[in-house]
């Protein structure tokens, strides 16, 4: 089903999903930025032909932008309007002001709705960029699938949504969290299994440039760099080198377009001097020398 999608899979992979999807429990990924976590909610929801809610983390994200807030003009206006017609009856106009049509749906919420009968993919990207407050919110929603309102009460999902929980491991996320998920770490590509990443999403890619482009990734990963390049920045390297019509990589090519594998100054720095010209001579030698 992800190969449909075009995601190449290891079979550890395959099987905690399909286990996640078996024994409905959320699937906490854990790995280095750009190794394609995102993806997998992205096209697990496409061949399902699910929605896809996406909750996007970030310090500092609250109740009132991750699950629910009251539409506070529109209540306004309707308690104006009910002065002006003379309306008296407090409780009434509370309960109006207070129901469904003005409840503004964050993806927390939406993710527990499903008014087609189709749970939707819910995924929970970034989640160790919020804080611990948020963390543990997020626990009564995965124990129970549920969210108190206190104007209107408990809501609760008809069909569980299908959860993935995406962290880049810059903070350690609390075990009563994890408990609840199946884990699996995300973890870089292989050599084939990037060469064929690249063949599947940049088709018009040479296949001599391709096999350069895997090996020098798969070389710089082994460097200290601030920040590796992840699968994005290798599908992006190769889709920007096709652009330029390049059949093989050089030492001019390979510095003009650094800029779209590396993030970082200090990097690109780097890799422009002579350690960089040595990792390319090395990754043509043994290119050459596997035949």
């Amino acid at each position: 089903m992800l190969a449909a999608g075009n995601y190449l899979a290891g079979r550890a992979l395959a099987t905690v999903l399909f286990l996640s999807l078996r024994m409905k429990r959320p699937l906490f990924l854990e790995g280095e930025a750009g190794v394609g976590k995102t993806e997998i909610a992205k096209v697990l929801a496409a061949a399902l032909d699910r929605p896809l809610i996406r909750l996007q983390c970030y310090e500092g994200l609250d109740i009132s932008s991750a699950v629910y807030e009251w539409n506070y003009p529109a209540q306004m206006l309707e308690i104006r309007l009910a002065e002006a017609s003379g309306t008296t009856d407090r409780g009434r106009i509370e309960a109006d002001i207070f129901s469904e049509r003005y409840l503004i749906r964050r993806p927390v919420l939406q993710a527990l709705s499903s008014p087609d009968g189709r749970a939707p993919v819910f995924l929970i990207d970034e989640l160790d960029r919020t804080d611990e407050a948020f963390e543990a919110f997020l626990l009564e929603v995965l124990s129970d699938f549920q969210v108190t309102v206190p104007e209107l009460g408990t809501i609760r999902a008809t069909e569980p949504p299908i959860v993935i929980i995406t962290t880049n491991r810059t903070r350690e996320v609390h075990d009563a969290l994890k408990r609840r998920c199946l884990y699996h770490w995300v973890d870089y590509p292989a050599a084939a299994q990037e060469l064929e990443i690249i063949r599947r999403k940049v088709p018009g890619c040479n296949a001599t440039l391709s096999q350069q482009i895997v090996a020098y990734v798969q070389k710089l990963r082994g460097f200290d760099l601030f920040k590796n390049p992840g699968v994005a920045e290798t599908i992006d390297w190769a889709t920007a080198l096709t652009e330029l019509d390049r059949v093989a990589l050089d030492p001019e090519t390979v510095s003009d377009t650094l800029g779209t594998l590396l993030k970082y100054q200090d990097d690109i720095a780097r890799i422009e001097g002579a350690e960089g010209r040595k990792l390319l001579d090395d990754v043509k030698a043994d290119l050459a020398a596997a035949g």
